[in-house]
């Protein structure tokens, strides 16, 4: 579906997932887009391997990378996604990324089964910032941010999307990702 609308054309689509009646795109990208698909297993990896152009996963598993590889995507990016919060007052980092983030420990089985904010909110109520702390690299110090994405690199992903949490601290996570991040992150 998504490919037939980027090469414009007009898409009728039936199926037992999504049913798409007359969509086209009037504005077409002038180079096609990649196509990334999100991987959590066997099944998501077969899918990625043969239609998506990258895979995409949050957690370092060899196992995904090499499922995909088998089954179509050798050659293509493995993307890992990570999260971090930057902020050189480390009690403020973790604070920031328990409010906007402590969904992050309860891992894809339990976040894809929960409905709303709500349930959400009742799953992560006792999670402390200290307990966020422990999965997502938090302050500033580059080594830890290393040593969060060294499992990536091992498990064979060609790429790491640091995905840093809080939108108004992006200009200075990025300075400091420019100055001491990117030079340590390219040693590994």
């Amino acid at each position: 579906i998504i490919r037939a609308l980027l090469a414009g054309e007009n898409v009728n689509h039936h199926g037992a997932h999504f049913d798409v009646e007359n969509a086209q795109l009037w504005d077409l990208p002038d180079t096609p887009l990649p196509i990334g698909v999100a991987v959590s297993g066997d099944s998501s990896c077969e899918l990625a391997g043969r239609l998506a152009d990258l895979l995409i996963a949050t957690e370092p598993r060899p196992e995904l990378t090499s499922a995909f590889d088998g089954y179509g995507g050798a050659g293509k990016p493995k993307v890992g996604q990570l999260p971090i919060c930057y902020d050189p007052d480390l009690d403020a980092a973790m604070a920031r990324a328990h409010d906007q983030f402590r969904w992050f420990g309860g891992g894809w089985p339990v976040n894809s089964e929960l409905p709303g904010p709500t349930a959400f909110a009742g799953a992560t109520q006792f999670v402390r910032p200290e307990d966020v702390a422990e999965s997502i690299p938090c302050g500033d110090d580059v080594e830890a941010v290393v040593e969060a994405v060294r499992p990536y690199a091992d498990a064979g992903f060609t790429e790491v999307a640091l995905v840093q949490i809080g939108g108004d601290h992006q200009e200075p996570y990025l300075e400091w990702a420019e100055q001491k991040l990117l030079p340590a992150l390219r040693e590994l």
